[in-house]
C-alpha cells in the first residue's frame, strides 16, 4: 500500500476527489494517511475528520521565524512516513529540504497547461483570471512532480478544457476542477501506486 499525505491550505475539493476515488477504488492500492493544512479552519480538515483520516494543522502563525515553521512542516509529514505527498491546493512554498528529500515523491495539481499561467503569483482564481484575460481557447490541468521551483518540476498528466463564450473566472474555475482536475489527480496518484508510470529520457508517462 502506498501511503499518501495530502498537504492542502482551503477546502479541499481535490482532496474530496481523491478520497471518493479511493472508496470507489479508481485509486488503488492506497493509503490516505494523513491531511496537513496550514490553516486551523480549513474546510479540507473537516472533511479528513469525517472520512476518519487524521489531521494536522501547521500555521505559519505559530512559529517565530519562517525557519522554524519550515522545520515544523517537515516534521509533521516526516511523522507519517508517506511514499507519496500530494498538494491538493497548498499555498505555501515547499522548502528545499523537502523537496529534496522527496524527490520525485511529491506531486501538485496546477489549474492550467503548464508551462502557460504559471509561476509566481498563479494560484487558485488568479489563474483563470489570466486565462481569461488573455483571450486563450484552451486550458486545463496539469498534475507535475515538485522540485524547487514554481511549478517547474517534470509534467506526469495534463488535460485540456475550452474555453466557453461568457466564461467567468468562477465558472472557468468549476469546469476546470470538474473536466480535468478531479479526473487526472487520482489517475496520477494510482498509476504511481500501481507501477504504471515510466521515465524516458527525463520525461514521465503514465500507461494506460
Amino acid at each position: 500500500m502506498l501511503k499518501v499525505v495530502v498537504l492542502v491550505s482551503g477546502g479541499g475539493t481535490n482532496l474530496q476527489a481523491i478520497i471518493d476515488a479511493v472508496k470507489s477504488e479508481q485509486i488503488r492500492n492506497v493509503e490516505l494517511s494523513a491531511v496537513i493544512s496550514n490553516k486551523k479552519d480549513a474546510y479540507a480538515l473537516t472533511r479528513a475528520s469525517e472520512n476518519g483520516i487524521p489531521g494536522v494543522c501547521v500555521s505559519r502563525k505559530a512559529y517565530e521565524t519562517r525557519e522554524a515553521f519550515e522545520e515544523a512542516l517537515l516534521q509533521a509529514v516526516d511523522s507519517f512516513t508517506p511514499d507519496l505527498i500530494v498538494l491538493a491546493g497548498f499555498l505555501v512554498i515547499l522548502p528545499a529540504k523537502m523537496t529534496e528529500k522527496y524527490s520525485h515523491r511529491i506531486i501538485n495539481i496546477h489549474p492550467s497547461l503548464i508551462p502557460s499561467f504559471c509561476g509566481d503569483g498563479f494560484y487558485g482564481l488568479h489563474v483563470h483570471e489570466k486565462v481569461l484575460a488573455r483571450g486563450v481557447k484552451v486550458t486545463g490541468a496539469t498534475v507535475h512532480f515538485v522540485d524547487s521551483g514554481t511549478d517547474t518540476g517534470p509534467i506526469l498528466l495534463q488535460k485540456a478544457v475550452s474555453i466557453k463564450p461568457g466564461d467567468t473566472p468562477e465558472v472557468l474555475q468549476r469546469r476546470v476542477m470538474e473536466e480535468a482536475e478531479w479526473i487526472i489527480l487520482p489517475k496520477a496518484i494510482d498509476a504511481i501506486a500501481n507501477g504504471k508510470v515510466k521515465e524516458v529520457d527525463g520525461s514521465f508517462f503514465v500507461e494506460d
